[in-house]
């Protein structure tokens, strides 16, 4: 079976995490910082700050924004369930902007006159870079500051991409930046996630909520230290530690970023070469950004397509061809219809789930394997 994504990992990557295994430290030791401040250098961000994964990223980003109950949070309905559910995490509303028809990325445009239109503005915005594309951050970055929100960029796609000329992560436009490490992101630490920011108030929190609320900064403390032993829980925090044994894996593969996304980069021309006389709509990109590529969504023509989706993807896994979807909109999702979304409220991102599948996209697809994909896909749609 040929499957729409999997992680690359090599003899250098296993060797880095057998020498965590083997050294003193296998948590809260030294290769967390080593991978923070390379993925940090790398992005051109100040702070980094490993967690868990990239909801949990997402969680304590909300909350060192200072989301809480009686706020909202504003995100896109087409993304994986954790970019809203955040929001829920610090008992916030969650409301989405439609997205673009081209890009499938939250539409500056209807976030602009949801902003004129709607009397309760959102203190926190969480763009989505589907597919490894950057949103349009300037004019958003423009919006927040005009209207006064802060701009959370869910990055989970989109580690080695990059904006007007810089790399995503930099938070040029935004407040901070969540990436993924999942196995099937672009680089990977098994499960992990990471938080960019340029606000040293921002990283104080971030590190505060990864680990229990508690303290040993002095500068930080309600009262003077009693020894070196000595620490404070100032703050609900969370157990969101990454391992030193995950962190080395990162670290690891962030050495071969480039070449992961270069690899994509060009599998996304070959694909666009050998699709583009099948009755698909094939994916836009804005001169603004330059995508990572971790996924390659394309949209039916079913002007010219007389197939259920649904035959497509049972016939393409006949044929040893796994699709995939990403993704349902979330405001049809069970959980956000019991607060009161319903079928209807998102027009553009209920027309894109019926249109789009993802094709197989990763590192080590061979061309070979891209060639009988691409035939496959033309025995089926003819």
């Amino acid at each position: 079976m040929i499957f729409y994504g999997k992680q690359n990992v090599n003899k250098v990557d296993i060797e880095a995490v057998v020498s965590v295994l083997q050294s003193d430290f296998l948590t809260q030791g030294p290769a967390i910082e080593k991978f923070e401040q390379y993925v940090a250098k790398y992005c051109g961000a100040k702070y980094a700050v490993a967690v868990t994964n990239a909801t949990s990223a997402l969680h304590i980003a909300c909350l060192a924004a200072g989301l809480k109950k009686g706020d909202i949070l504003w995100t896109t309905p087409i993304t994986f369930t954790a970019s809203a559910n955040c929001g829920r995490y610090c008992g916030a509303d969650i409301d989405f902007v439609d997205i673009d028809k081209k890009t499938y990325n939250i539409s500056v445009e209807e976030l602009e006159e949801k902003l004129i239109n709607t009397d309760v503005k959102p203190k926190v915005v969480v763009p989505v870079h589907f597919t490894g594309q950057s949103c349009d951050m300037e004019k958003m970055y423009r919006l927040a500051k005009q209207y006064n929100f802060k701009i959370i960029e869910d990055a989970s796609h989109a580690i080695g991409g990059e904006y007007k000329g810089h790399k995503v992560g930099c938070c040029e436009f935004s407040d901070m930046v969540v990436f993924s490490f999942h196995p099937v992101k672009i680089v990977t630490t098994g499960e992990g996630g990471m938080v960019l920011t340029n606000n040293k108030d921002l990283y104080d929190k971030l590190i505060l909520y990864r680990s229990h609320g508690i303290t040993r900064n002095q500068d930080l403390m309600t009262k003077k230290s009693d020894g070196p032993w000595y620490y404070q829980q100032i703050d609900l925090g969370f157990n969101y530690r990454m391992t030193d044994i995950q962190a080395a894996l990162g670290y690891s593969q962030m050495q071969r970023i480039d070449e992961f996304v270069t690899k994509r980069r060009y599998l996304v021309n070959r694909y666009n070469d050998l699709l583009k006389d099948l009755p698909l709509i094939l994916p836009y990109q804005i001169d603004e950004a330059n995508s990572s590529w971790h996924l390659y969504v394309v949209k039916i023509d079913f002007n010219k397509v007389n197939k259920a989706k649904v035959d497509i993807f049972k016939e393409m896994k006949n044929k040893g061809v796994c699709l995939n979807l990403h993704y349902i909109p979330v405001h049809t999702q069970p959980y956000y219809q019991s607060l009161g979304f319903k079928q209807g409220d998102f027009p553009n991102s209920e027309a894109y789930y019926k249109e789009v599948f993802t094709l197989p996209l990763y590192y080590d697809l061979s061309y070979e394997e891209q060639d009988y994909i691409v035939q496959c896909l033309k025995e089926v749609l003819e």
